[in-house]
């Protein structure tokens, strides 16, 4: 099945789901001869990612996807090693080498004409950037992009700042990231800052609309709608419901988008916050598997291992669903017991920026959890 999020991305800068002043920004930084480096924050789904791909086509040219080179700053996050492995990536030949990814220099830089094979897309801008050879520099050769960059902490962001100034003459460095003021000020002072703001329901409704359009589904009236809601701003989420309900032929009722929304994890939520609230944040059983008996972890634990596993979620994306499932009007608890969930959860997520294990941070909240729900079942 061909994912539309891969089909309906877009390939000119007029195509982004944003407001002109954004993509005019966009346009301008990506067409000048000397380019800058850009800090692309807001909130998920919003095109950070579809942005700077649409940068790096422009200013890299057909070939850009062979000299463009992407670091997921979260994997790095509180993981052993996670040093090493950032210096492996921008020092390819070894840490005590003086060759850098920024420093090196393609053969674009110096003949454009070289790499004319791509893959296949037009010039986000309309047309192909000219490179001015008189210019006292090399152009732009190499694009580095590091995704969700408040994952660094001051020392890698030091490291990038001084690898910036030293060594990065055709390069450029592209960040992402949800909250910019975790970005240090000496590398916010480097960039150039793009602000992308959370998208409106009705900009989510005319791209949805769109695509189905091109698809050729028609959907019952209030469904879009109703997704574009639900999305709460993420393009990428609205999509990707869209084309679920699409597939299984579901477009013809607005029930089902709450049938579909009560299988995400939200739900998941719900059983483990009930699990705890019981008292049963452990609850091992014996289970046969095969020919042989095992102790199986259930209750609350068992349940966030699960959700975790299956949905590749990290601490802070469990403590997000956390938070959203308790303030968005769907958990129906005594004000009180809210308050004091909240409390908790909120005493989690700063120690989660403490630590670098972010299960025993969970397991501690469920504990607390736990405890808030032996005093209101003796109240």
């Amino acid at each position: 099945m061909t994912m539309w999020l891969e089909q309906y991305q877009p390939r000119l800068f007029s195509e982004l789901v944003a407001p002109p002043s954004l993509l005019q920004a966009l346009e301008r930084a990506s067409i000048g001869s000397n380019p800058p480096h850009l800090l692309l924050s807001g909130p998920a789904g919003c095109g950070k990612t579809a942005a700077y791909k649409l940068v790096c086509r422009q200013v890299l040219g057909p070939s850009w996807a062979s000299t463009t080179h992407i670091l997921q700053a979260r994997d790095l996050a509180k993981t052993a090693g996670a040093m090493a492995k950032f210096e492996a990536f921008l020092r390819p030949a070894g840490s005590g080498s003086e060759d850098t990814l920024a420093g090196r220099t393609s053969l674009d830089a110096f003949d454009h004409t070289m790499s004319q094979t791509g893959d296949g897309t037009p010039a986000p801008a309309g047309q192909e950037s000219q490179r001015d050879s008189s210019a006292n520099r090399a152009p732009v050769s190499r694009i580095i992009v590091i995704e969700d960059a408040d994952y660094l902490g001051h020392a890698r962001q030091s490291y990038l700042r001084r690898m910036m100034e030293e060594s990065s003459r055709s390069a450029r460095f592209i960040f992402t990231t949800h909250t910019p003021s975790r970005m240090i000020e000496a590398l916010r002072s480097r960039v150039q800052h793009i602000r992308f703001p959370t998208l409106s329901r009705v900009m989510i409704e005319q791209r949805l609309n769109a695509i189905l359009g091109s698809e050729g589904h028609d959907a019952t009236l209030g469904l879009v709608g109703d997704v574009a809601h639900v999305a709460d701003g993420n393009l990428r989420k609205a999509i990707f419901m869209i084309q679920i309900l699409a597939q299984r032929n579901l477009l013809s009722d607005r029930k089902n988008v709450q049938i579909l929304m009560a299988n995400t994890s939200l739900r998941e939520v719900q059983l483990i916050l009930e699990e705890a609230l019981r008292g049963r944040v452990h609850d091992w059983r014996w289970e046969k598997k095969g020919e042989k008996n095992s102790r199986v972890l259930k209750g609350a634990m068992g349940a966030l291992d699960q959700m975790m596993n299956a949905h590749e979620m990290d601490a802070r994306e469990v403590v997000d669903r956390f938070h959203r499932f308790l303030t968005a009007g769907r958990s129906h608890f005594d004000p009180g017991l809210l308050t004091d969930l909240l409390n908790a959860l909120s005493r989690c997520d700063m120690a989660l920026q403490r630590s670098a294990q972010g299960r025993i941070q969970l397991e501690s909240f469920l504990h607390d959890v736990a405890q808030i729900g032996s005093i209101y079942a003796k109240a």
